[in-house]
């Protein structure tokens, strides 16, 4: 696909208003597994939030690069006008357009100060002087986007930070900004490595903290490309998975939300303030009716995005400022847990149940999203949330009234194309199993591969947030970062991707000194791991790719989200990631066609037949999944053949 052309300047460390910070986990966890019982664990309910998802406005989707100071300065005062910063918008982040690439002799940064009078410190300072924070965007790369995708300005040479990195970061601390968005269309073009790209601007960014005193938010904005949910955690507090919600030029389109909202979702990659970032709103905007917007803001929270607007605040309707801030909304995505929504249930194509585990006890978001053509009745049932079938209290947040206390589920009519948002609170926990420990855990039991939440408890009695690393069986590890505690034990949430079986290993280097963890059940992630009878590996998703076309592959079995799919025997699907089929590409029926994920989309291709001599037969081909040429190596590639009864076409499905 084309690099995008421009991104979302996005961010915004935490200052929302709400959340209430009682975790009450059980204590006394159920042991439900055979074998010797783990200790009790030294573990606290007390919840210890996390910075939250950035809020705040962007220029891009309203200005492209036709900014400057008049432009910015109206949209702050329609910004406080309209109460944004009331409901936790504090972010004003200035995007692409305000740099030509122009540099003194020295290599700082210069402005034309016809169009910004008093230079870029200038609108910071007018910025602050609201009570808001500011910010502002480079590029990776020498050139920037406006480069190579010039948008209301001639080509701009020279304007990326490539080279000036700590130069740039610290000159933008010294004007005044708190947040800076990072762009790839220079990277993208020169080939740079993202990772080590990155890494070296979020370097840059801590020195010039270090510096100045001045906290600097750090948006990385790489579209997706090389799967930064791998890797950016601890870099910045939010980065791009995809590419623009639209394109200069164009208008938005609620498909447009649903594409970004889809790619967005990396549960495992999400928590204690680093957050999946699917682009810059466009509610309110043309293109989208309001039911459309309101939808919107409901797929953001529920995956706790940043919530950066990016039309043009001087246009605002009070309806379209009653869904910006909407209070019971931002809520969900503020929740001091800091984690992602995930779909736990999908009955029938196309209606959609997305939960996310909220601060307390027995509390969880709900999404309802009909895809269909058609109103529909859609049920949210409690034992998908990891509730037990206990009475709990059940909120629209939309219609901000609470319209059932019940146990079991909840059951609402859902429009076309349309959702509904809800709380479920008060609930029942499902049993948990805790652990004691240091630094690591091993026999961590699971029921089901999938994923779980892990509540994790510690002490951290200074006064910043200390890093560590997370691994979890060998798989791809995080940046997790532990908050201020003070003198008693508090904790933090992760999500985690667990296998079926006693042998769970969940380690952490260079934290602070644990107590515990609490391991929780989320069963409507639950999943299988496909294991080949002659390689003893997994069909598996090379470093968690989403990209329609990425081969299936085998790789040691480690219950990764790459490796754990659903089974769906009505429509015979194997899904991934919770979006992804598997699929014979190009609805091929001949030996050696490449098995590959994408888009589920329910025609034949994308069916399986799960058979009792161990063998996965395609719906469409009739032929039988293979490790291609009785292979068994990690990468070993994934292909139909006919049906052999060899071991590289039988599988345990478990």
């Amino acid at each position: 696909m084309y690099p995008p052309p421009r991104l979302t300047p996005v961010h915004r460390l935490s200052s929302a208003a709400v959340r209430a910070l009682v975790l009450v986990l059980a204590a006394a966890a159920a042991l439900m597994f055979a074998g010797p019982a783990p200790a009790r664990a030294a573990t606290t309910a007390r919840q210890i939030p996390v910075p939250t998802a950035p809020m705040g406005w962007a220029s891009w989707n309203a200005f492209a690069a036709k900014v400057d100071y008049d432009v910015i300065k109206r949209q702050v005062d329609a910004f406080v006008a309209a109460g944004l910063p009331e409901a936790g918008y504090e972010y004003i982040n200035i995007d692409e357009g305000w740099w030509q690439g122009t540099r003194d002799s020295g290599g700082n940064i210069t402005v034309d100060e016809a169009e910004w009078p008093g230079g870029m410190k200038a609108i910071a300072d007018y910025i602050h002087s609201k009570g808001i924070k500011a910010g502002i965007y480079t590029d990776a790369g020498k050139d920037g986007c406006g480069y190579y995708f010039p948008t209301g300005r001639p080509a701009a040479p020279g304007s990326g930070s490539e080279g000036h990195y700590e130069q740039d970061m610290l000159q933008f601390s010294r004007w005044g900004f708190d947040f800076v968005k990072v762009d790839w269309c220079g990277g993208d073009a020169e080939g740079l490595d993202p990772r080590t790209t990155y890494q070296a601007i979020s370097d840059a960014v801590a020195a010039a903290t270090a510096t100045t005193g001045r906290p600097l938010a750090l948006s990385l904005c790489n579209w997706g490309y090389s799967n930064p949910w791998n890797w950016a955690p601890g870099m910045g507090p939010m980065w791009r998975t995809n590419t623009d919600i639209f394109f200069h030029g164009g208008t938005p389109s609620y498909g447009n939300v649903l594409t970004a909202f889809d790619r967005n979702i990396h549960p495992t990659a999400q928590h204690t303030g680093y957050y999946n970032d699917p682009d810059m709103m466009v509610v309110g905007m043309t293109g989208l009716t309001a039911a459309q917007s309101r939808s919107h803001m409901s797929l953001w929270a529920i995956s706790g995005a940043p919530l950066l607007a990016g039309l043009d605040l001087t246009t605002l309707t009070t309806e379209t400022t009653n869904i910006l801030t909407n209070p019971e909304v931002i809520a969900v995505d503020q929740d001091a847990r800091g984690l992602q929504g995930v779909k736990v249930a999908e009955d029938t194509s196309g209606l959609q149940v997305y939960g996310k585990v909220l601060s307390g006890s027995g509390n969880r978001a709900v999404v309802l999203l009909n895809r269909t053509s058609a109103t529909q009745n859609m049920t949210v049932r409690w034992s998908d949330l990891g509730l037990t079938n206990a009475s709990a209290t059940v909120r629209d947040l939309w219609a901000r009234q609470n319209v059932a206390t019940t146990g079991t589920s909840h059951t609402t009519s859902v429009p076309a194309g349309g959702s509904v948002m809800l709380t479920v609170t008060g609930g029942t926990e499902q049993s948990a199993s805790t652990y004691n420990g240091t630094s690591s855990f091993s026999g961590v039991v699971a029921g089901s591969a999938g994923l779980k939440t892990v509540e994790v408890s510690y002490t951290n009695n200074t006064s910043t947030a200390r890093p560590a690393t997370l691994t979890v069986n060998g798989q791809t590890s995080t940046k997790v970062s532990f908050p201020p505690t003070g003198t008693s034990p508090g904790n933090i949430s992760v999500n985690v991707s667990l296998f079926k079986g006693s042998t769970n290993t969940i380690s952490f280097s260079g934290a602070p000194t644990l107590e515990g963890i609490v391991v929780r059940p989320l069963p409507g992630r639950n999943g299988t791991l496909i294991t080949g009878t002659g390689s003893g590996r997994c069909v598996d998703i090379n470093n968690n790719t989403i990209t329609n076309g990425t081969d299936a592959q085998l790789w040691d079995c480690g219950g990764g989200q790459n490796q754990v799919w659903q089974y769906n025997g009505t429509r015979k699907e194997l899904v991934v990631y919770g979006n992804k089929c598997l699929d014979a590409y190009d609805q091929g029926t001949t030996n050696g066609t490449r098995v590959v994920i994408w888009d589920c989309n329910g025609q034949n291709n994308q069916k399986w037949n799960v058979n009792s001599d161990g063998t996965l037969t395609n719906v469409n081909a009739g032929l039988c999944l293979d490790a291609y040429g009785a292979a068994t190596a990690n990468g070993s590639k994934l292909v139909l053949w006919a049906c052999n009864g060899q071991n590289n076409q039988k599988w345990t499905v478990s």
